[in-house]
């Protein structure tokens, strides 16, 4: 939580600005944004951190940082990355992803293949009230299907990304919901209409959009796709696991396991290989696992020096009318993520001074909780330093920044969230 009466440090933020110019100036300038690295890029930017606060030892900083990067929500995180790296390994290894590919291929037609992973994404997120589990589950399978189509890998793990934000946003059991809810007082319910009846049409605008860019990939798909139902069914078991709302831990081990059995009892590997392919997986996982855990450390370095604070207060002191409230509150949750990389720890706080922003403004909560999980979806949907994007090209085997041009519904989302405030959409009565 932000210190009441502190006006923070504009200059608290430059680790953050040092990493920018780092990944993406580099990436920019040499056109390979696999130039530099971005856990040095990350690394760096930690250095820079922790030149600050002269008030605090050495020492002291380095427990600052031990103790953003050992967070509850950073090592839960860390956890579902290695379950998901020991599934989609495991999985892989007995022909999963194979029998999975063959299988959309042989059911759904080439042009809505995208639009109907999007779909899917969206589907599953929503039961699921996980954006990461989401898309360390439907990767594999997108990736699969990217290489047998000749569609680009971007163009389809983008679609899985915004519709793993689209329950992000929605899901009744989503952190991010719950705590607009708390922190602006309304209920769930009342929420998820409005912020469902602001969303729609992007969710509507990107089905369509993925259709028109896929439909050009139509004539690659020709002949018989072979595919196995028994190994179909770890995939089938997640994802059905996941619309029962089964906890994402559970669900990805559970898999795993499954995966394991099923390559067995098929003969696809041993017992051993099995074991194998789980602890590759996970080994895997460990740049991902680091890379969590630094910018968890390093954010809270940035807090700590009042970097958010100064956000908060520049934004405060820009607001003079209720839309411009509204705007107001869209744009500190946004600076906030951006600067913790992590949507829920950014509504937690800039929950409270939004509340207080509501009240003095007379705007209804049902309005301000989906402004800010709305905006807060948009902006972790699209930071390549964000954990949707690092786990989605961690698996995938590409640059965060490839995936940018195709995070169709995050950005639409905060299109449709800025008309929304624009026009005054929806229009109800103040509870």
């Amino acid at each position: 939580m932000r210190k009441e009466g502190n006006e923070g440090s504009a200059l608290a933020l430059l680790p953050l600005g040092v990493f920018l110019i780092l990944f993406l100036g580099v990436g920019i300038r040499t056109n390979d944004f696999y130039k530099m690295p971005v856990l040095i890029a990350f690394m760096i930017a930690t250095a820079v951190a922790l030149t600050f606060n002269r008030k605090k030892s050495f020492e002291e900083k380095i427990e600052m940082f031990c103790k953003g990067a050992g967070h509850t929500d950073i090592m839960m995180m860390c956890i579902i990355f290695i379950l998901a790296g020991a599934f989609a390994s495991v999985a892989k290894a007995m022909g999963g992803v194979e029998s999975t590919v063959n299988l959309s291929l042989h059911l759904i037609p080439s042009k809505f293949l995208v639009g109907g992973l999007f779909l899917i994404a969206c589907f599953i997120s929503l039961a699921m009230g996980t954006s990461v589990g989401t898309i360390t589950a439907l990767t594999p399978i997108g990736l699969g299907i990217a290489e047998t189509t000749g569609m680009p890998i971007p163009l389809v793990i983008g679609a899985i990304v915004g519709g793993g934000m689209f329950g992000d946003n929605l899901s009744m059991i989503s952190d991010t919901t719950i705590t607009a809810v708390r922190t602006q007082g309304c209920e769930l319910k009342d929420k998820f209409k409005v912020n469902f009846l602001i969303v729609l049409p992007a969710a509507i605008i990107t089905i369509i959009i993925l259709t028109i860019m896929a439909g050009q990939y139509h004539q690659e798909l020709t002949g018989e796709y072979a595919y196995e139902w028994v190994k179909v069914i770890p995939y089938l078991a997640v994802l059905l696991g996941a619309i029962l709302g089964v906890n994402v831990f559970i669900l990805l081990a559970g898999g795993t396991v499954l995966a394991g059995i099923v390559g067995v009892v098929t003969g696809s590997f041993g017992v051993f290989d099995a074991i194998g392919a789980a602890s590759n997986g996970m080994i895997g996982m460990a740049e991902m696992v680091l890379l969590a855990m630094i910018i968890g450390g390093t954010l809270e370095l940035i807090k700590e020096n009042g970097g958010i604070d100064y956000l908060v207060n520049f934004v405060k002191r820009c607001i003079r009318t209720k839309k411009g409230a509204e705007f107001g509150i869209a744009a500190l949750v946004s600076l906030v993520d951006m600067c913790t990389a992590n949507n829920t720890i950014a509504i937690v706080m800039a929950g409270p001074l939004a509340k207080d922003i509501a009240d003095e403004y007379d705007i209804d909560p049902r309005r301000t909780a989906s402004i800010l999980d709305i905006f807060g979806a948009c902006i972790q949907g699209i930071i390549p330093y964000g954990a949707q994007l690092i786990v989605a090209s961690g698996l995938a085997g590409i640059s965060p920044i490839a995936i940018l041009k195709y995070l169709h519904y995050p950005v639409l989302m905060g299109i449709c969230g800025l008309i929304a405030i624009a026009i005054g959409f929806p229009k109800f009565k103040n509870k």
